[in-house]
Parts: C-alpha cells; sequence; structure tokens
C-alpha cells in the first residue's frame, strides 16, 4: 500500500477509526518481513512457508482496508 500517495478518504480514516489504524499497521509489519524474507538468499522451508502465508494475510488486510475506505467514501 502506498503511503505516499494522498488519499483523503485513508487520511481520515486514519484519524479516525483505530481499527482502520491498527490494519495499516500490520499491513506495513508484514510487509517489513516479507522484504526481510525476499532478501535470504537460501530460505528455510519454514521461511518460504511464512513467505506465503504472510502473502496470503497481506493481501486479506489489503482487501479489508479498502473495504473499509470504500464504505467511508460511500458513506460520506
Amino acid at each position: 500500500m502506498d503511503m505516499s500517495i494522498a488519499d483523503p478518504v485513508r487520511d481520515e480514516l486514519l484519524k479516525s477509526n483505530n481499527s482502520f489504524r491498527d490494519l495499516i499497521h500490520q499491513h506495513e509489519d508484514f510487509e517489513k518481513r516479507l522484504s526481510e524474507l525476499a532478501h535470504l538468499t537460501y530460505p528455510n522451508d519454514d521461511e518460504q512457508l511464512e513467505e506465503i502465508t504472510l502473502k496470503k494475510k497481506k493481501l486479506a488486510i489489503k482487501d479489508e482496508i479498502y473495504t473499509m475506505m470504500q464504505q467511508h467514501a460511500v458513506s460520506h
């Protein structure tokens, strides 16, 4: 999720919605860990499984974030 691009809905939710903010932080944490795993030359089986799992979780969170943003935009 590119936080450098201005988005008024996202910015408003970041200020007003704790659940949204938690999802954003979790998404960022997953992205950081995935970056660490991507830099491993020879990841072991556990690290490969962790990478697959994190990608799925990160995508699910991203979907939830965009759903919240869309619902907020429609309701306001």
